[in-house]
């Protein structure tokens, strides 16, 4: 599928991966609307909760009014919470690990399951393409990280059901699996934690441009071989 004039949805489209894949698919000439609980300036943007069904729907028509239907649903909402099974305050809090698993994981599943609805009328050879964002964390998880692998592994083991789900329907389905990337949470933390961080990936030993995700996002989109797949982008970085 080629991103002139296709018609791209992306949540957590307000900052950082999803910032910036909005961006980069607008240079190529995609029409985007973005999708995100938090306000922004982005002059198509449709304030939702992907963990809603009732606001994923009412987001999904307002973008098929804007743009007239749906080819690509690109997923970034997310978030982390970082606690221990056990910790100093005593068990892990149970709905802070449901609220991470609702956003990150049921809520890519919310938007994708109703784009593909809106992908499926297009009526073409290929009508439509998902990518999900899982991290490296759904294998290489570290402490503190229970809630937010769990979420992630979900997305990379949902991803050749999913395929197999809507192969009939035409559309292909992949997840990137992005390592340590310098996004506005990531930044927001001292210089020296970001460089012994960077140190950290094996080669270029810096911090993942929220550009590249993007730039992998179209590639996926563009090359219609690529299904089913989790795609690690990551620099070769494996946590201990």
């Amino acid at each position: 599928m080629e991103l002139k004039d296709s018609r791209a949805i992306v949540t957590g489209g307000a900052s950082g991966l999803g910032a910036a894949t909005a961006a980069w698919f607008r240079s190529q000439g995609a029409r985007v609307v973005v999708l995100d609980r938090e306000a922004s300036d982005d002059p198509d943007h449709v304030q939702a909760d992907v963990t809603s069904a009732d606001s994923a729907t009412a987001a999904i028509a307002q973008a098929v009014g804007l743009m007239g239907g749906i080819d690509i649903c690109v997923n970034c909402a997310g978030i982390v919470i970082g606690e221990k099974t056990v910790g100093r305050k005593g068990a892990h809090d149970l709905d802070a690990f449901c609220r991470v698993i609702e956003v990150n994981l049921i809520g890519s599943f919310n938007v994708l399951r109703l784009a593909a609805v809106e992908m499926a009328r297009n009526g073409r050879a290929e009508n439509g393409v998902i990518v999900n964002t899982a991290s490296v964390a759904a294998f290489d998880g570290q402490k503190g990280q229970a809630a937010y692998a769990a979420s992630k592994a979900g997305i990379a083991g949902m991803t050749l059901p999913l395929a197999r789900d809507l192969a009939g329907l035409n559309i292909r389905v992949c997840a990137i699996a992005p390592g340590i990337f310098a996004t506005p949470m990531l930044r927001s933390l001292p210089p020296e934690v970001q460089d012994g961080l960077a140190a950290e990936v094996t080669f270029p030993p810096r911090l993942g441009d929220p550009r590249e995700f993007a730039r992998l996002a179209a590639h996926i989109v563009e090359n219609g071989y690529l299904n089913g797949e989790v795609i690690r982008l990551d620099g070769a970085l494996r946590m201990g």
